[in-house]
């Protein structure tokens, strides 16, 4: 059955990134609200419906799930994902296929 649009009634094209939930938790006294809110903007431009959550976490943290799964972990890289890894995280949930944690990390920013 279709609604007209040519898209079968009731779904939802993959681009749209609905039904994709992210948490971010990140410490705040670390200073990583700037990198969270860098992210969010980033992933909202690129998929407006995606779900965007942010927690505190403890000392150092930066940690992204997506739908329930870890994908990066500052804790485990010791840096911030790549905008572009963490949308073809996001473009592979939306399309239901199965996330790979991301591995790359930029470096933190040193102030000298």
């Amino acid at each position: 059955m279709s609604d007209g649009s040519g898209e079968p009634a009731g779904e939802t094209p993959p681009e749209a990134g609905g039904g994709v939930r992210i948490v971010v938790e990140y410490c705040k006294p670390c200073g990583f609200e700037s990198a969270y809110l860098e992210l969010a903007s980033a992933v909202k431009e690129e998929y407006p419906d995606v779900e965007i959550e942010s927690r505190l976490g403890g000392t150092g943290a930066f940690e992204i799930e997506i739908n329930g799964q870890l994908v990066f972990s500052k804790l485990e890289n010791g840096g911030f994902p790549y905008e572009k890894d963490l949308i073809e995280a996001i473009r592979r949930a939306s399309n239901g296929e199965p996330l790979e944690k991301i591995t790359k990390s930029r470096p933190p920013c040193i102030i000298l």
